[in-house]
């Protein structure tokens, strides 16, 4: 899967899942600080990253994940 597809795919259901601005998301947006994601949108996003791409998030794998680019990177690595 192309990166551009996994961008695609993430921007969606953080815009209409977890309600996230789109004028947000861009690379360097951190996930915490300026999206405002919290734990229990994590919670929400491991489930829809498992429907969407197929795989379950390891919370050791995410923990320098800090930027939305970092987590598109994240999943593009893991789906290929």
């Amino acid at each position: 899967m192309q990166r551009e597809e996994v961008i695609k795919t993430v921007n969606h259901f953080l815009v209409e899942e977890i309600e996230i601005e789109e004028g947000l998301l861009t690379e360097g947006a951190l996930l915490k600080e300026d999206l405002g994601i919290d734990s229990l949108d994590f919670v929400d996003i491991v489930v829809i990253v498992e429907k969407n791409f197929g795989f379950k998030i390891k919370p050791e794998e995410m923990k320098d994940v800090k930027t939305l680019g970092q987590f598109y990177d994240y999943i593009t690595q893991k789906v290929n």
